[in-house]
């Protein structure tokens, strides 16, 4: 096994560290109690602290349908395989052309072209996208209000026909900011409700270098054992031969 490439953003108490969905940033405090401080700067005995924060809004996290079903499925219980064969995509989002339903035009949509180099027959599961140009920003902006580049839905089909199980994405999701609750895409790729797959997983807000090229890689996907749609995860990429 190759050298391990983290694609996480990790949670920081920095208040420039990425987040969405119009949370506050997170905060890690030390408990107190009249006998007691959490804080060894602060006479404490041993740094003992509180952490607040959303993991769909503050860095990397992984998800199950349980983010879109009635039932709070969680995603510690729906992820069964930590190991697949991951194919590693980039793709430069383009200007949408015209009104489509919920979509408007000028947003930043990725369209099914770049899917056409994925590698076939070598039982690829899982699918990395990493959107172009790919700056460090993304390892610090707030992506409130900010409509960022999103999937149209004729994407997530093929990326369902190619039988992926774990797509993984550097934005804050795969669906539009905002599209009145629809999260068309989420649906299809769970196949919700008709056909629901309980063991599929969507990552979000991963942050690939540039020295990290396109290829076939092996993916580690493990998430904190909280039992949550989502929890904070850190997907791992290891050169194959």
């Amino acid at each position: 096994m190759g050298l391990a490439l983290d694609i996480s953003i990790p949670l920081s108490v920095d208040q420039k560290h990425t987040r969405a969905w119009y949370v506050e940033p997170m905060v890690i405090e030390p408990v107190r109690t009249e006998q007691f401080v959490g804080s060894v700067e602060e006479g404490g005995s041993v740094n003992f602290r509180n952490i607040f924060f959303n993991p769909h809004g503050h860095g990397t996290h992984t998800e199950c349908v349980g983010h879109i079903d009635k039932t709070v499925h969680s995603v510690n219980q729906s992820l069964k395989s930590f190991f697949s064969l991951a194919a590693l995509l980039s793709v430069s989002p383009i200007a949408l052309e015209s009104d489509r339903e919920w979509m408007k035009k000028g947003d930043s949509v990725i369209t099914p072209d770049f899917l056409n180099s994925f590698p076939k027959n070598l039982g690829i599961q899982s699918l990395v996208i990493r959107t172009l140009p790919n700056t460090d920003e993304k390892l610090l902006k707030n992506y409130s209000s900010s409509n960022p580049p999103y999937l149209l839905p004729e994407t997530m089909e093929r990326i369902v026909e190619l039988g992926i199980k774990h797509l993984l994405i550097d934005l804050p999701s795969v669906d539009r900011e905002s599209d009145d609750g629809r999260l068309r895409c989420h649906h299809i790729f769970w196949e919700h409700p008709q056909r629901t797959q309980m063991d599929k997983t969507i990552t979000e807000f991963i942050y690939v270098t540039e020295e990290i090229k396109d290829a076939v890689y092996l993916l580690e996907l493990q998430v904190a054992p909280i039992e949550n749609d989502a929890s904070p995860s850190r997907p791992v990429l290891y050169a194959v031969s």
